[in-house]
């Protein structure tokens, strides 16, 4: 059985090693590469009759990224299978990608073995992530879920605030009339309970939960 495919990268060099890659695969047949998503949707759109079985895709590219690319065609080409190729492995982006019923990804240092096995898992209905991919996913998984459980009063959010925004301990306790010894016992607490070492790590959490502005 022959399956149908179409590659989108940005990165030439990239694309021409995929193509590489598959050609000497007999059972697949590349109908069409491009380094742009938006030319993917229109051909689609065109070519509505044409029986595409797999897309693979790169996450950073121009007008139309990777992420919003399998999620078009997930909403509007339910057949076609997803598979992602990326250098990205940012835990929001995995999540997205995850959510929107992407059927697999690894990374552009996997071993061509792996590419191979990634497409070969994918058209028998199975989805594919390599483990480094995986490890991320869980680890943000448990870390959203253990944040969930963590809960801050509002004073204690208006002094991560604070901090956040680089005032002084002095300046805190004015802001929030209360003595310098109480907003120094705020900031222990809060580095105790949200389990970081100092005040980059209240800074980090305060934008990670989007206290303050990054």
């Amino acid at each position: 059985m022959k399956y149908n495919l179409i590659i989108v990268d940005d990165h030439k060099m990239f694309l021409d090693g995929m193509i590489s890659i598959l050609s000497s695969e007999k059972q697949y047949n590349i109908v069409l590469t491009s380094t742009k998503g938006k030319q993917i949707i229109k051909y689609l759109e065109i070519n509505s009759n044409e029986k595409i079985d797999l897309i693979i895709t790169d996450i950073s590219m121009p007008e139309i990224n990777g992420i919003t690319l399998n999620k078009i065609i997930k909403e509007k080409h339910k057949n076609i299978k997803t598979l992602v190729v990326s250098m990205h492995n940012d835990a929001d982006m995995i999540d997205n990608l995850i959510k929107h019923d992407v059927d697999g990804y690894v990374p552009k240092n996997a071993e061509k073995n792996e590419f191979l096995l990634a497409i070969k898992t994918i058209f028998k209905g199975e989805k594919y992530f390599s483990k480094e991919i995986k490890d991320i996913y869980l680890e943000n998984k448990f870390y959203k879920k253990k944040q969930e459980e963590i809960k801050l009063t509002q004073r204690e959010i208006d002094v991560i605030i604070l901090i956040a925004e680089e005032h002084t301990t002095q300046e805190i306790a004015d802001k929030l009339f209360l003595s310098k010894h109480t907003i120094e016992s705020y900031r222990k607490n809060l580095i105790a309970k949200l389990g970081v070492r100092n005040l980059a790590g209240l800074t980090k959490y305060a934008i990670k939960m989007k206290y303050v502005e990054s």
